[in-house]
């Protein structure tokens, strides 16, 4: 009885074995990317992270090897798995600081930080930007900023211009509506300065003329009269129609230049 006990035993162990198989154990490099790719584009990220990964530790010094390593940021963030990702691009800046795709790591790092900030129950119930983390949201714009200034003629430089626009925005109402935070209470002086780091922070943006205003509104509470009237000064000289708008971001943003 015992002997047929482990009998059972061993089979059941090796049915566990052969259902574990590895159906891509005979691929080569390329074969191993182009099926990531196929994973990618059917939305399947996990499977494209496992054949990733085993591409890169399979096939270390082939070129598809330091492409995996990108794809791989870029799976882990369409797979929404932001810490991942991040710990992913991070790792390909660190390893190749002078790649040619450089351009491509600061847009996707930019695209990451700016999801971070977001909340587990934010696809049910979103958030404006500007309610997120402030210090996310101010990393991101550093990052399409370094793009942007560093490569003006990549590819990405213009969406993540859009972006960057969309952030200034996006940071500069955080600080009016705690601005209104202290109106509420009174709090003139404390109103005033969150107004005017709008103004010196976040200059052009959409919110600069309600920082005036709120800035007007401090100073004559405060009797602080030259302020008042210089304020004023500025609200009806300036015409402040033609500041750039909010723009939507793409959530998911675009996929990395292949090799």
């Amino acid at each position: 009885m015992r002997h047929l006990f482990l009998l059972l035993l061993c089979a059941i162990l090796f049915a566990c074995a052969g259902s574990d198989k590895d159906e891509t154990a005979g691929y080569s490099a390329k074969e191993l990317y182009d099926e990531a790719q196929a994973n990618i584009n059917s939305a399947e990220f996990q499977s494209a992270v496992k054949n990733l990964e085993s591409l890169e530790a399979r096939y270390p010094f082939d070129p598809y090897a330091k492409q995996a390593q990108l794809e791989i940021a870029y799976a882990y963030y369409k797979f929404e798995e932001l810490d991942q990702a991040k710990s992913a691009v991070d790792r390909f800046a660190r390893l190749h600081p002078r790649d040619p795709n450089m351009d491509y790591v600061y847009y996707l790092k930019g695209l990451i930080d700016f999801n971070r900030g977001q909340g587990l129950l934010d696809d049910w119930f979103p958030r404006e930007p500007s309610r997120h983390d402030p210090a996310v949201l101010e990393q991101a714009f550093n990052n399409f900023s370094t793009l942007v200034r560093r490569y003006p003629d990549s590819k990405y430089a213009g969406d993540a211009y859009q972006r960057m626009i969309y952030l200034r925005n996006q940071m500069a109402e955080k600080e009016i509506q705690i601005a209104e935070f202290y109106i509420e209470r009174k709090s003139w002086l404390s109103s005033a300065k969150r107004a005017k780091a709008v103004i010196t922070k976040y200059p052009n943006t959409i919110w600069t003329k309600r920082a005036l205003e709120i800035m007007l509104l401090s100073y004559q509470k405060l009797e602080l009269n030259e302020l008042a009237a210089g304020t004023q000064k500025i609200i009806d000289y300036n015409d402040f129609s033609d500041i750039s708008t909010t723009i939507d971001p793409d959530k998911y943003g675009k996929a990395p230049p292949s090799i």
